[in-house]
């Protein structure tokens, strides 16, 4: 029993005297992790606040490149509509200025008929600011639709009536043109008033 005893008391000494060893290992590692998770723990910290303050300035920069961008599409929507104003306001101003000089000419005809005694001169007058108007409105654009013995179309003409045609070839033409149509740069602004052949 002594020798049990006594072999068991060596194996606790032995024991003993490695804990101490490993015991001292153990405290070294728990203390490295301890610096080591107290080394980590303020960096983290600080890379934490400076990506927030980092998100924060983006946040910033974000905030204030909108408000700049609405502003500025704030003033070209205001400038837009102020020179659409503009625009309508003027639209007709280069079509009235063009046609100025037929007015002045219808105010000489005017003047010319009060002492006028020959119908013939003033006929001629007429026709000639007639012919001018004419072609003043041709350079902006104005042209006349040709409607007469031509075949009904609805997006040059409006039929006013149907009359029986005189001849046969004369069906589902124009007949009589009551009201000349009008096109602006190749688009109808005024549909010609026509009798069509039935």
């Amino acid at each position: 029993m002594f020798s049990k005893k006594k072999k068991h008391d060596k194996e606790d000494t032995t024991m003993q005297n490695q804990d101490p060893a490993a015991e001292n290992n153990a405290e070294e590692l728990l203390i490295d992790d301890t610096n080591e998770a107290q080394a980590e723990t303020p960096e983290e910290s600080v890379t934490e606040l400076s990506a927030e303050e980092k998100l924060q300035q983006e946040n910033a920069a974000l905030n204030d490149k909108y408000l700049r961008l609405f502003a500025e599409f704030d003033n070209f929507k205001r400038r837009t509509q102020k020179e659409r104003i503009e625009l309508l306001q003027t639209a007709g101003k280069d079509v009235i200025v063009s046609l100025l000089p037929v007015l002045d000419d219808f105010d000489r005809a005017d003047k010319a008929m009060e002492n006028a005694t020959d119908v013939n001169s003033i006929r001629e007058g007429v026709n000639l600011v007639h012919t001018k108007l004419k072609s003043i409105l041709a350079q902006k654009g104005l042209k006349e639709i040709e409607s007469i013995n031509t075949v009904f179309d609805t997006d040059n003409h409006e039929a006013i009536t149907k009359i029986p045609a005189p001849t046969e070839d004369m069906k589902g033409k124009v007949i009589d043109q009551l009201e000349k149509g009008y096109t602006l740069n190749d688009k109808v602004i005024r549909f010609a008033k026509v009798v069509v052949g039935s």
